[in-house]
């Protein structure tokens, strides 16, 4: 902590980022946790940012419904937070405390957890620890080991087993999530397969401003529309200079850009400026039209009701070697989906989608001419989109499968 401690302060200072919750995350248990009665059933729930939450709401209303069980979520992130309050309320969200026994145990005295339910791959060691030796079962659910991460756990297989015996009951999102689990030590007896959570969650409700963005659309002639959504540093000038082949062919194209991180905006926009590329940002439209340049979204939670919009849209993070984005939400709305190919992060969905041949793959060379084949040929376009809906319909039913195998996990002696 000691040695790392000017990168945290940078982080502070320069993005903001840590700040918010800190007296929660080095233990201090907010007031707004109160338990209702000595002997309340509790289960905690962790997960770390926007997609997790996403991913555990409708878990967390199986496991509620039909109990008298309180639900408390915890993440790491402060757009998960925001999310998360707005979900299920301030009254049952906090930071999850930094993993040292003193704050770690003064929760787990507050709550008195039953169980606690871990999104994807959260090993924090003391944490594991404390809350097994606390009684409390935990489970890993929507579990997944990345390309990334498996060359490094399997070199610390032997501390690894050791770790993860404090978990009751992994469910991998897949057979092969559930093999590399095995691998870096898991019992096999305690790993299952229930599938993917994302696949469950639903289209988001479009807001108002979505509708706005419809009209102005539609009424300023403003076609065909490109929704370029979670994009990082170095993507955004291939994607534009993509966006300049495209406007020679259909002058009134409109790309929507959503750059992945807030603290990039200011250098998103000194791109644009820097590529004489006209635009305007989301927070300062006045409903001008659309039509010839980049509408920059320069806020956050709108990009998956966007996709709606899109002819085509681009999934960030996989021109250059980030590891991708997850697909799904653009997928639910039956839009051509096109990524680059780095997406190690998301290899099962990536993969069975394209089994299904219901996205396309390219690199930065290829990336202008798909855009523009697409473009140029509805049909295939609108099946590419098609296929990618049936392909997430396909998929639905991890939810239950999971909360049918924590309810078993709960009801063991």
């Amino acid at each position: 902590m000691f040695v790392s401690l000017p990168y945290w302060l940078f982080q502070m200072v320069r993005h903001g980022k840590y700040r918010k919750g800190l007296a929660e995350r080095l233990g201090r248990v907010p007031a707004r946790l109160q338990l209702t009665g000595a002997h309340e059933p509790v289960i905690w729930v962790h997960a770390v940012s926007v997609g997790e939450v996403l991913a555990v709401a409708g878990l967390a209303e199986e496991l509620r419904r039909g109990s008298q069980r309180r639900i408390f979520v915890s993440t790491t992130t402060d757009t998960g937070q925001e999310l998360a309050r707005r979900r299920f309320g301030e009254a049952n969200v906090f930071y999850f405390p930094m993993d040292f026994a003193f704050a770690i145990r003064p929760y787990l005295r507050a709550l008195r957890p039953q169980m606690v339910v871990i999104a994807e791959t959260e090993f924090w060691p003391n944490f594991l620890r404390l809350a097994h030796a606390s009684g409390t079962r935990i489970a890993v659910v929507n579990a997944r080991i990345s390309d990334h991460s498996w060359p490094r756990y399997r070199r610390f297989r032997g501390w690894m087993r050791k770790l993860l015996a404090n978990v009751d009951m992994f469910l991998a999102q897949t057979a092969e999530d559930a093999m590399r689990l095995q691998d870096i030590g898991a019992s096999p007896e305690r790993v299952r397969v229930s599938g993917n959570l994302k696949f469950d969650i639903p289209a988001p409700v479009p807001p108002a401003f979505v509708e706005t963005v419809r009209a102005s659309i539609a009424g300023g002639g403003a076609r065909p529309v490109l929704v370029c959504g979670s994009t990082v540093d170095g993507e955004e000038s291939l994607l534009l200079k993509a966006f300049e082949n495209i406007l020679v062919q259909h002058p009134r194209a409109a790309m929507i850009l959503a750059p992945r991180h807030p603290e990039r905006f200011p250098a998103v926009v000194a791109l644009l400026e820097q590529m004489s590329v006209r635009y305007c940002r989301r927070s300062a439209w006045n409903g001008e039209s659309l039509a010839g340049g980049v509408f920059l979204l320069d806020t956050i939670g709108e990009l998956a009701a966007l996709y709606a919009l899109a002819d085509v849209a681009f999934v960030g993070g996989s021109l250059v070697p980030r590891g991708g984005h997850n697909i799904i939400e653009p997928a639910q709305h039956g839009v051509a989906i096109v990524v680059g190919n780095h997406t190690e992060n998301f290899r099962d969905i990536v993969s069975l989608f394209q089994r299904r041949d219901a996205v396309r793959i390219v690199g930065p060379a290829e990336l202008p001419l798909v855009f523009l084949d697409l473009l140029a040929n509805d049909a295939e376009r609108r099946a590419l989109g098609q296929r990618a809906a049936e392909t997430m319909r396909s998929q639905i039913g991890a939810t239950a499968r999971t909360a049918g195998e924590l309810q078993e996990l709960l009801a063991r002696p």
